[in-house]
């Protein structure tokens, strides 16, 4: 209890000191796209205090990485992660507007560095970056066709609430081509409650349709809210608010499995994280899911205000689960984290794509 209390202190003091402190967020109006260096230490260990403990909950830790680039600017405040089929080529966007692809490679198994890594400013439709901060608060991504470098992309804006379409390829990302109907509900969301989450299901009964989540939007019974947008619109859900965490990102599996991730902070105890991991057959419209806890974090753990998650099924049929943090541009007290966790045989086997 002890070690606890001296970790939540010493960490809420470095890393969540308030927004007062967080550094603004970069001009985008003047960046063009092109390569970048990043720096990347390795995290052997989850616990804070060292181990050799590997599982924690039901998942397993595989490795991580503190990212910086010092002469990036630009480079911060990512929310949205998605990942290959390989698991080593992303794209990751940021909530001022900018866009990373990359890839990560490995040491016996575990992530080491960034490799490739280009960064870029998201356009607007007339091909120039979006100017206004409420336009450029950009929270998820997720691959709806191809591939990462020859593909499409979605991605959802959280103050001004609306999910883009863009191209993808080697260089980076194009101007937006479209937009997804927006619901009537969120028409009335706080611009800082918007959609915050959001993937493309690759399996499932909704296979291809995209699927996002408001940070915090509830209904009635204080659920959180999210909607499928099938082909007869934006249908709602929602997901039962176990301890009034916030939904940051969701991510796919080839079977329809849905993973939230989740953060809570309190002056008291700090910033939490949680996954989720949601049963094809919860997803549905008008339905309240509830899922499986897979893991539960806090600051005795290599945690910062972990935002974007991505699911991959490799070619072994192993389940990993890729985070990453939003460190508000406060380079100073808060950190970009990447981190890897693989699913245990017995919730993979609950994984499998239908035959």
């Amino acid at each position: 209890m002890i070690r606890r209390l001296r970790c939540t202190l010493v960490l809420l003091a470095a890393l969540f000191a308030g927004p007062a402190l967080a550094e603004a967020k970069p001009d985008i109006s003047k960046l063009s796209a092109g390569p970048i260096k990043i720096d990347a230490a390795r995290i052997v260990t989850f616990n804070r205090m060292g181990g050799t403990e590997t599982r924690f909950g039901k998942l397993d830790f595989i490795g991580g990485l503190v990212l910086t680039a010092p002469d990036a600017p630009n480079f911060g405040g990512w929310s949205g992660f998605v990942m290959d089929d390989d698991a080593k080529r992303f794209v990751a966007v940021s909530d001022s507007g900018v866009w990373l692809t990359g890839a990560i490679d490995y040491v016996d198994g575990a992530p080491s560095e960034i490799t490739g890594a280009r960064l870029g400013p998201l356009l607007a439709l007339d091909g120039r970056p979006l100017k206004r901060g409420r336009d450029r608060d950009a929270e998820g991504v997720a691959l709806a066709s191809g591939v990462i470098d020859n593909g499409s992309l979605n991605v959802a804006f959280e103050q001004n609430a609306r999910i883009a379409r863009y191209d993808v390829t080697p260089a980076g990302l194009s101007a937006s081509r479209s937009f997804l109907e927006k619901p009537n509900a969120l028409k009335k969301v706080r611009r800082n409650a918007g959609l915050e989450a959001m993937t493309v299901m690759r399996g499932g009964p909704y296979k291809g349709e995209t699927v996002a989540m408001a940070e915090r939007y509830y209904d009635a019974s204080r659920n959180h809210t999210g909607w499928i947008w099938s082909k007869s619109g934006a249908e709602p859900f929602h997901l039962t608010n176990i301890g009034d965490f916030d939904v940051t990102d969701v991510a796919s599996l080839d079977d329809g499995t849905l993973f939230v991730l989740e953060r809570r902070f309190r002056w008291l105890e700090g910033v939490k994280m949680r996954i989720r991991r949601l049963d094809p057959s919860e997803l549905a419209p008008g339905k309240t899911a509830e899922g499986e806890i897979l893991i539960e974090a806090d600051l005795e753990m290599q945690i910062d205000n972990m935002e974007g998650l991505a699911a991959t099924r490799t070619q072994s049929g192993r389940v990993l689960l890729t985070l990453i943090s939003d460190d508000n541009f406060n380079s100073y007290l808060q950190r970009t984290l990447l981190l890897q966790f693989a699913l245990p045989a017995a919730i993979t086997v609950k994984a499998q794509p239908a035959e």
